[in-house]
């Protein structure tokens, strides 16, 4: 599996680097802007993320506006619903709004920090990541 983890904090970088290195190389990146250009990138040489740890409060570009580019991306390359990247929408706030925001965005889903093993192993098991 391949990872890209765009993250501002340090710290939860490191967890989720940390956290997923057991089944994944891992990217990180510090803004929705490198995320969207990680994303670009790696569609262009066919060497496709399987999943995105998107902040959603990040400089340059939050979480919300990189998702909708990147589903553009993904539009543009003719990618549809069940060959697109998983994206898991992280933050420290646990708001409705946000959270509907991330789902209309078409995140595949969402988990507030901080971010425990148990719950990420859930998420990837749903997701189909991990067995």
């Amino acid at each position: 599996m391949k990872s890209l983890i765009a993250e501002d904090d340090y710290i939860s970088a490191r967890i989720l680097d940390k956290l997923l290195q057991k089944w994944s190389s891992t990217h990180v990146v510090r803004n929705g802007k490198q995320a969207v250009e990680a994303v670009r990138a790696a569609l262009e040489t066919n060497e496709a993320y399987n999943l995105i740890c998107l902040d959603v409060m990040m400089p340059e570009m939050d979480g919300h506006q990189a998702l909708q580019e990147i589903r553009a991306l993904e539009a543009t390359k003719g990618i549809d619903k069940p060959g697109r990247v998983k994206i898991v929408m992280t933050t420290a706030l646990d708001d409705y709004d946000a959270v509907t925001e991330a789902i209309r965005g078409q995140c595949d889903h969402f988990i507030t920090k901080p971010i425990r093993q148990e719950k990420l192993v859930e998420v990837l098991r749903k997701l189909s990541l991990i067995p």
